[in-house]
């Protein structure tokens, strides 16, 4: 300590402050790396499961009851960070072959060409715009679905139920979402048996995801929509 020439009064050596500096600023670089690295981690890439997602349909079936119907084996690809849903993005594939009514003979009649065509069309294919969160938990999908050779636009409201590592093997880290969407089947060409069937249909989705660091996105073709 030296004594002040005016007061008296003792006063730090300047010396000793400017040894902080680099300490201080040292500390704060490392802070903002860190936080950087941790937003980082949040944002994933997943791969939907095909056997744990599973979509289902419900139409009116002449007035009497609503017929229900399920797809499995839907592939794609998920990107999410829980804590920016604007960037998440999905882009998913469902194989119409695979549907089922419970009755080889209806699910001929649904895949026949005056219906959904799958032997022209095998995929219905849907991919993500942007997401926006609708509360906790809850997202709303906005996105466009390409069914039997037509795309129209499609909004998925979606609840994130869950996303942690999975208690089973081989225990990788997994997002499972469930949701609800309507569309009128008249929007994509498919108009036949208008007194049987309903035009109205509401969709389901259950979805789990599984980590997938090297999943990618599809490349669209010229007119902006993924081929079938």
């Amino acid at each position: 300590m030296k004594l002040h020439p005016r007061n008296g009064g003792a006063r730090a050596q300047p010396r000793a402050r400017r040894r902080f500096r680099p300490t201080l600023a040292a500390c704060a670089l490392f802070a903002a790396f860190a936080f950087a690295g941790e937003l980082a981690a949040q944002a994933r890439t997943y791969a939907l499961d095909p056997v744990h997602t599973r979509v289902m349909f419900a139409v009116d079936h002449a007035g009497f009851s609503r017929a229900i119907g399920t797809v499995s084996g839907t592939t794609g690809t998920l990107r999410l960070d829980p804590g920016d849903w604007s960037s998440a993005r999905v882009e998913a594939r469902v194989p119409l072959g695979r549907l089922d009514l419970g009755d080889d003979a209806w699910n001929r009649a649904s895949l026949a060409g005056n219906l959904l065509d799958a032997e022209r069309h095998p995929d219905a294919v849907f991919v993500s715009e942007r997401v926006e969160a609708a509360g906790e938990r809850r997202l709303r999908i906005h996105g466009r679905l390409t069914l039997r050779g037509v795309t129209r636009p499609l909004v998925l409201d979606a609840v994130m139920n869950d996303i942690r590592r999975h208690p089973m093997p081989p225990f990788r880290r997994t997002a499972g979402f469930s949701a609800v969407a309507m569309l009128s089947r008249a929007d994509f060409g498919i108009t036949s048996w208008p007194g049987v069937i309903g035009d109205e249909v509401e969709i389901r989705l259950e979805v789990e995801a599984t980590d997938a660091p090297d999943a990618s996105f599809s490349e669209p073709g010229p007119d902006g929509v993924l081929e079938e």
